[in-house]
């Protein structure tokens, strides 16, 4: 009797941190919608709202010099992810902040699905992030010279992991 009650538990666990089918095809649509149409801008995304912003040189370690993130409007990786979440949900559910600051909104997924957020880094330190598609690929802002994309998720050897809402 009581295994039975521990396994009914960890079904509805289980089933309760699957995203429904249509929250997950929001989240794609919007992702693919934005593959080649903004470009990584260190910061950007995080104005007063989701979406394109300029970004900021505080705090930038890219490979361009100058830092070309307050004269680019674009996002970045933590920055896509909050517009396509927000996109998808009709509002702002990640919030402003860093890859840390959403990792902390989310749970993990113990088996990935298109429309996971994939987060790369240490649990006390991420670094990026991107939305999960499939067959080992993400959509993501990369970094300073590209624009928002696909990569496979091994682009980055420091896989954390996948989350969701």
């Amino acid at each position: 009797m009581k295994i039975s009650v521990i396994m009914a538990l960890i079904l509805v666990l289980a089933v309760a941190s699957v995203p429904r089918p249509d929250e997950r095809a929001q989240v794609l649509a919007s992702a693919y919608a934005l593959i080649g149409q903004y470009p990584y801008s260190w910061g950007g995304g995080h104005a007063g709202s989701a979406g394109p912003s300029l970004g900021t040189c505080k705090g930038y370690r890219g490979d361009i010099k100058p830092c070309p993130a307050t004269r680019t409007n674009g996002l970045d990786c933590s920055g896509l992810t909050r517009w396509v979440y927000e996109i998808a949900y009709g509002h702002d559910v990640l919030g402003p902040g860093t890859t840390d600051d959403h990792l902390r909104r989310l749970r993990p997924a113990p088996v990935p699905a298109p429309g996971d957020l994939v987060f790369f880094g240490t649990a006390e330190r991420t670094h990026h992030v991107g939305v999960y598609i499939g067959g080992g690929k993400m959509i993501n802002a990369f970094k300073t010279g590209t624009i928002v994309r696909v990569d496979p998720v091994t682009a980055l050897d420091d896989l954390l992991g996948y989350y969701r809402m």
